[in-house]
This record gives C-alpha cells, sequence and structure tokens, in this order.
C-alpha cells in the first residue's frame, strides 16, 4: 500500500527519469537527483526552464547550478502550515513534501483525542512534523543534533503563527531519550525520521540497521499510561514497510494497539507514485 500526499498546492512533481525527479515549489522548479527513479524519463529534464539543477559530482556530492535567478529562500505552504525552501548542500531543500501524509494522519489523531498531548519528535530536522503537531493542538518537543536545522524548525513554527508550545533541543537523540526516560517524563506520542547514517554533535555513530530497534526499544519506555501514537518513517532505501511494522509491535508488545505500515510517495504529473520511503505507526486502542 503506498500513501500518496496529494493535497498540495504549492508542490508537484512535474516528471521524472534517468535518476532525477523535476519539481515546482511555489513559484520555483528546482531538478534533483532521486536514487528510486530508475526508469527512463519520458521527456529531456534537463531542456525543461528549470530555475536549478543539482548536478553530482564524480568525487561524490555535488551542488546547484543555477540557471535562472533564485531567491536565497521563499516560502510554501500546505493547508494552513507554512514553510521556508532553500536549496542546501546534498540537494536538500529543507522540506520532504511527501511526509504531508503522517502530518495529516497525526494531526487527525491528536484531534480527535480530546484531552493534553504531549509528543516528541526525534530526528525532527526543520520542523515539518513538529509544526503540524503543534498546530493540532499538542504540547511538542522537537530534538534535533544540528543546530542549524532546529533553528529552521523556528522560523518555520513562526511562519505558520506558533510562537509558543513548541521546545527546541539541539542534542544527540539517543542522549536526550536516555535523560528523560531517568527524569520520569513521559510522552502520549512519538515521531522519529531516523536517517539511514549519522554522527551527533560529539561523534557518536547511528547506523539504521543495527541501531533502530535498540532505540525504538528505548523510547518505548517514555510511552505515558495512555498513549496515543508512535511513528517511525524512514527514507532508507530497502528498509520495507514491514519492517517498521515488526519493529513496532516488538517492541511495544503487551500495550493494546493496532500497527499499521506503508509506503509513502508523491503522485507525478505524468501520472506515476514517486516512492518516497516508508512509513509504520503503533496506534493506541
Amino acid at each position: 500500500m503506498i500513501k500518496l500526499a496529494d493535497q498540495w498546492k504549492d508542490y508537484s512533481v512535474i516528471a521524472t527519469g534517468d535518476g532525477y525527479k523535476l519539481e515546482r515549489w511555489g513559484e520555483i522548479v528546482l531538478l534533483r537527483p532521486d536514487p528510486q527513479v530508475i526508469w527512463e524519463a519520458q521527456r529531456d529534464l534537463f531542456a525543461y526552464p528549470a530555475h536549478a539543477v543539482y548536478k553530482r559530482s564524480e568525487k561524490g556530492g555535488g551542488g546547484w547550478e543555477y540557471k535562472k535567478t533564485v531567491p536565497e529562500s521563499w516560502k510554501i505552504s500546505y493547508r494552513d502550515l507554512t514553510f521556508r525552501i532553500k536549496p542546501m548542500g546534498f540537494k536538500h531543500t529543507g522540506l520532504f513534501p511527501e511526509q504531508a501524509v503522517n502530518w495529516d494522519r497525526c494531526m487527525e489523531l491528536i484531534k480527535n483525542a480530546n484531552r493534553r498531548i504531549k509528543v516528541l519528535n526525534l530526528f525532527a530536522y526543520t520542523g515539518g512534523a513538529s509544526v503540524a503537531l503543534r498546530k493540532a493542538g499538542a504540547e511538542v518537543t522537537h530534538v534535533d543534533a544540528a543546530k542549524g536545522m532546529v533553528e529552521r524548525a523556528g522560523e518555520n513554527a513562526r511562519l505558520s503563527g506558533l510562537n509558543e508550545g513548541i521546545r527546541y533541543i539541539v542534542d544527540d537523540c539517543i542522549k536526550f531519550v536516555r535523560r528523560e526516560i531517568r527524569r520520569g517524563n513521559r510522552y502520549d506520542a512519538i515521531v522519529m525520521d531516523p536517517p539511514s547514517y549519522g554522527r551527533g554533535p560529539n561523534g557518536e555513530m547511528w547506523k539504521i540497521e543495527s541501531d533502530l530497534f535498540p532505540f525504538v526499544k528505548l523510547c518505548a519506555e517514555l510511552m505515558s499510561d495512555e498513549p496515543l501514537f508512535f511513528l517511525i518513517n524512514s527514507y532508507t532505501t530497502g528498509l520495507q514497510p514491514a519492517v517498521l511494522d515488526n519493529l513496532l509491535s516488538l517492541a511495544l508488545g503487551g500495550r493494546k494497539g493496532r500497527t499499521e505500515s506503508y509506503e509513502v510517495g508523491l503522485p507525478t504529473e505524468e501520472g506515476l507514485a514517486l516512492p518516497c520511503g516508508a512509513g509504520g505507526i503503533f496506534i493506541h486502542d
């Protein structure tokens, strides 16, 4: 099953092929590599009048090549959420539009809970989920090891009219969770978007294949007596939705609830579904 983020008005995937995707971000069109796009392009993507193209380097990495004048940053909206977009190193823009699938689901669960909900967002990046969770009424703790990304999250919250209700923490996620357990703090919902590989502020290493399950088990200790949900998103190629389902079922075993797993994706204007990772969620009954 693939869930498509098909409610965007300020974003769309115009075309795909030959390892690239052509995207419209508001008024700006970008051409970026995508490892999932292994099929042939149905048109010459490089002939399209894009504003900027991310070119891979033979030595690894790459950089942006600007074809037209592009503002340093600009804003796009999703429903009543607003985010700042900025072309960054390693082809990123500061937002993953396919995550609107998870934002919508979590916002629905929070609004229907009819009670105060505390959420912990781990590996929280520029705060797309944090903004959505807070907009739905939750109290959010946002944790990421990159100070610059946490600052961007604060800006996205303010752009969405949110000036309170989100606590921003710059820290290694594992260390933070361990401290929260010792402090006796508990959360009604946990959201995490772990990287395939990572390094914490003090050199801590993270590898998703070996570290994710122990970390999910650790996070389970932070769940309140009446938890609402536990969501994992993963971009790691080859990590199937059923893997996330199994992780949640085992780590949260004994709790009343159900798990769901699915692919996350984006519709394209050429009629294809572009896969963008996997999601898994435990929902308390």
